[in-house]
């Protein structure tokens, strides 16, 4: 029988937590799941002055349909303005009303034909029919103008179309964050930890994890305090070939260090989880970022391995990678958790340890063995999968509590 000190939980079980203040309002997120940020601005001082100063960012931030409807705009646009600049130069010339005099430009002798003239000339058609002749000065600069003013518009729409397909953006959505974050034992110690994983098939090189605890504080007054408490993690530079757990060890110093599973139920913060990294097919640097909330953070479970080693290579198995398993844990603060586990150290150590155990402790000691560590190897037979666990041990289906749990008394 477990003992009533260590339970299993998740949010999706019906735990009863009471508050002082009673039920709480869900609060709004800091940052989306998807990595966007639920952030509003308003009255940003000459706002579209910032946008048009840097009209190149502008246009590869803003969405597909609006870039295209303006590019289609510019262009239309500059065929109709140089196209009127010809009607008038025509009607100036006398074109328009005489047909028999030396046009400015052949067969321009109305609007309609100045405008194709226009449209032929800026986009390199040159059907052969309209044509420039030596007679204006003013037709041949205007042509020599609209040419440049053309090369510039062309580079510009193929510049911000390829910076936009290969924004950041695009590929952090490809680098995604595990749907929770588990509490769990990691060598004696409880850990904060979540996965990373990488969809593509090219590497990432130069990855950093990152992590940040947002409280925020609202007075009376309505003024709402935004304090960051940053997190250290272990191993934070990740080379990420296969997806990969990131741990933060809840020590002396941690922001977790004293808070319970009652203390996390009743929490009002948000864990902001960051992974930079440089991607090796196009040397640009991407940042991809989510957030768990404390209902999001799992006690007492474990992330299921995704890799197994076949004969020739290893599978990474994804329909995994969000899967977690309960797993024995004490309802303790980390504080807690290390005190008693000094005091089980202290009695071990005294005179009245060497004492022979009780059949019912030492049933309790066995129950709480460390687990074994198992990698299954698959034969290539999809049908055939082999365990292999410590020398000389039978394969246990069950997860055992870690070692170096303080006993119940």
């Amino acid at each position: 029988m477990m003992p009533n000190q260590y339970i299993s939980v998740s949010p999706a079980d019906n735990i009863t937590v009471k508050t002082e203040n009673g039920p709480s309002l869900k609060k709004k997120r800091y940052i989306r799941k998807e990595g966007s940020c639920n952030i509003t601005f308003r009255h940003i001082p000459e706002e579209w002055l910032l946008f048009v100063t840097d009209i190149f960012t502008t246009l590869v931030e803003i969405k597909w349909r609006i870039m295209f409807l303006m590019f289609t705009l510019s262009y239309i646009l500059s065929w109709l303005f140089f196209g009127i600049l010809f009607w008038v130069i025509a009607i100036a010339h006398g074109d328009v009303r005489d047909h028999h005099n030396d046009p400015c430009v052949y067969e321009v002798r109305s609007f309609t034909a100045a405008f194709l003239f226009s449209l032929e000339t800026q986009t390199t058609i040159g059907y052969g029919f309209r044509g420039m002749s030596e007679n204006c000065m003013s037709a041949i600069i205007l042509v020599t103008v609209q040419d440049v003013i053309s090369c510039f518009i062309d580079t510009f729409v193929i510049g911000v179309a390829v910076a936009k397909m290969a924004s950041a953006r695009k590929r952090a959505q490809t680098v995604g964050f595990s749907n929770c974050a588990v509490i769990s034992l990691r060598d004696g110690y409880l850990c904060l930890s979540w996965r990373v994983g990488d969809f593509r098939r090219s590497h990432l090189v130069e990855g950093t994890a990152s992590a940040q605890i947002v409280h925020f504080t609202v007075h009376t007054t309505g003024k709402i305090d935004v304090t960051h408490e940053d997190l250290v993690i272990l191993h934070r530079d990740i080379v990420l070939v296969t997806p990969t757990t990131v741990l933060h060890q809840i020590e002396p110093g941690s922001p977790l260090y004293k808070m319970t599973l009652e203390d996390l139920r009743k929490a009002d913060f948000e864990l902001v989880v960051t992974f930079t990294y440089t991607d090796d097919t196009t040397g640009i640097l991407h940042q991809t970022r989510t957030s768990y909330t404390p209902d999001e953070i799992l006690w007492g479970h474990l992330f299921q391995e995704m890799i197994r080693a076949k004969r020739n290579h290893y599978r990474v198995d994804y329909n995994l990678f969000n899967q977690t398993a309960k797993v024995h844990l004490p309802m303790l603060s980390a504080e807690e958790f290390e005190r008693k586990k000094q005091l089980q150290l202290s009695a071990r150590k005294s005179p009245r340890s060497t004492t022979k155990a009780s059949p019912r402790s030492e049933c309790h000691r066995n129950q709480l063995k460390t687990p074994s560590v198992r990698v299954e190897v698959v034969d290539d037979d999809p049908e055939t999968t082999v365990s292999t666990c410590q020398a000389g041990r039978k394969c246990l289906d069950t997860l055992s509590p870690p070692h170096g749990l303080p006993d119940e008394e």
